[in-house]
């Protein structure tokens, strides 16, 4: 077998293995979305099936002979060709998973999907003792797949590789740190003048169907295109897909507040969009996805924040909302809205916090998740953690579960190490958006005339194309010419925007 045949046939079994993942994307799609709640148990096992299916393949001992035979080959290409990335990415992938035997990731599998039906229906129900039993084993699995890999600093190090690589829990918590000491002293100075912005006219009665086409017309400015991506509304919203031709995103919609399905498009938008992007030469390999978690949110974060809660996108957008919505927002002006929609107002929910408040969210999940994890308190007694720290950090009581700790879907999904990563790609969109900045100096004008296409190619060009060819380091010193989450453009973009704002 010649080198190149070699590599045809780990290529083969690496595309089957990617069109498994795919199917199980699907189910978790169709669960979240469509599928009637008496199929959760069935749907879990189908899961379980898949998942277990797809890690065999990836640990069999041919993948291993395969990349063993490859390791000269892939010496002699150029580091940065597709070859040569998927050979080194696979190895990474092979050497993580074999570590994990079949029989834990199944079952995690398995829970999961079971997890995630126990949450809707806890979170319906503001009952988080239905939901426990869930959580209980979700943190005792999380555990045990700790156990399998080599003593790390911290135990957490392992759960926040899996989202965010090459990154330890002692950065993430440094980063945060340094982010606490900038932005606690705004958000006081804010407070202070709370009262200096109005936000009422993003409040009235904005009927469901109008919401959604709204929407829509902005995604399709965006990037969305109707023959190659999904919209639907959904519990919590989450992006996700099937193939470059096939882009998923979700959002909710209240009938008396116009900002949460519009900014949650937007940021589901993002993910949508990185996606889309991935060169097709990398289709149906393990290649096809996002770098990482951080690089992924700094696309959701980016195109919600920078670009969708910007000024100039409201020059464009404010016409089309009034025509959407006659009689409601007339007498309405730019500035008006603009400051509106940047309010700061400390909140409950994560997915609605304005962008200074939304880091103290993450900050209070990445504690608990640390003490869920070394058994600090019984989980029983999660929710008085969590209402207290919401009271400590926020100022905010919280009234019920289901607006406390039952609001975010990830930890029914095991995604525990997860939510670190929203606050790493807030940092990175502002690094990001500094050089797209340089790039195209005219870029708030071309947003304003509505046109975003400059911006999305900009992104395709030096982010999206890449994929997984490059570990989330190497991505983010191409795109920014620096390989870390660098705090200074973020905290110089929030306090020069609610300066102005709040005329600090």
């Amino acid at each position: 077998m010649t080198l190149h045949t070699r590599f045809l046939d780990l290529k083969a079994r690496l595309a089957e293995i990617h069109d498994l993942n795919r199917v199980s994307s699907l189910l978790g799609w169709d669960q979240a979305v469509t599928m009637p709640p008496g199929g959760a148990a069935v749907r879990a096992e189908q899961m379980a099936t898949v998942g277990r299916i797809a890690h065999e393949r990836l640990t069999s001992p041919d993948i291993g002979r395969l990349l063993d035979g490859l390791a000269g080959y892939e010496a002699s290409l150029p580091y940065e060709s597709d070859e040569a990335s998927l050979i080194r990415v696979t190895r990474y992938d092979y050497e993580r998973a074999r570590q994990v035997p079949t029989e834990l990731r199944t079952e995690m599998t398995r829970v999961a999907s079971l997890s995630r039906h126990a949450w809707a229906s806890a979170r319906a129900s503001s009952d988080f003792g239905a939901f426990l039993p869930f959580l209980q084993q979700t943190i005792d699995l999380k555990k045990r797949y700790v156990d399998c890999f080599e003593p790390a600093a911290e135990p957490y190090d392992v759960l926040l590789d899996e989202f965010e690589r090459g990154l330890p829990t002692s950065d993430v918590r440094a980063i945060f740190t340094q982010l606490k000491q900038a932005i606690v002293p705004l958000i006081a100075a804010v407070a202070d003048r709370a009262e200096a912005v109005d936000d009422r006219c993003l409040y009235g009665h904005f009927p469901i169907p109008q919401q959604r086409e709204f929407c829509l017309s902005v995604l399709r400015r965006f990037g969305y295109t109707d023959d190659g991506w999904r919209f639907d509304p959904t519990a919590h919203p989450f992006a996700t897909n099937t193939g470059l031709g096939d882009i998923r995103l979700t959002t909710r919609y209240y009938e008396d507040n116009i900002a949460v399905s519009v900014f949650g498009s937007m940021h589901e938008c993002g993910h949508g969009l990185y996606e889309a992007g991935i060169a097709p030469s990398l289709e149906r390999t393990p290649l096809c996805r996002g770098t990482s978690l951080g690089i992924h949110e700094s696309q959701s974060r980016l195109w919600e924040n920078l670009v969708g809660r910007s000024r100039a996108a409201w020059t464009c957008f404010l016409p089309e909302l009034k025509a959407a919505f006659p009689g409601q927002l007339d007498s309405v002006d730019l500035e008006t809205f603009y400051r509106a929609i940047n309010k700061v107002k400390p909140g409950l929910i994560r997915v609605e916090a304005d962008e200074l408040t939304y880091g103290l969210h993450v900050v209070l999940r990445f504690e608990l998740e640390q003490e869920m994890l070394s058994g600090a308190f019984p989980l029983a007694e999660l929710p008085d953690a969590w209402n207290a720290r919401m009271k400590s950090y926020l100022g905010v009581d919280v009234p019920d579960v289901a607006s406390g700790v039952l609001q975010d879907v990830h930890w029914s999904l095991g995604y525990v190490g997860y939510f670190p990563t929203y606050v790493l790609g807030s940092i990175a969109s502002a690094q990001i958006w500094d050089k797209a900045l340089a790039a195209m100096p005219d870029l708030p004008v071309q947003i304003a005339r509505g046109e975003f296409s400059p911006l999305r190619e900009w992104l395709r060009q030096v982010l999206h194309r890449h994929g997984r060819k490059f570990t989330p380091k190497e991505t983010l010193q191409k795109v920014t010419g620096s390989d870390t989450f660098d705090v200074g453009p973020y905290v110089g973009y929030l306090t020069k925007k609610y300066s102005e704002i709040y005329a600090l």
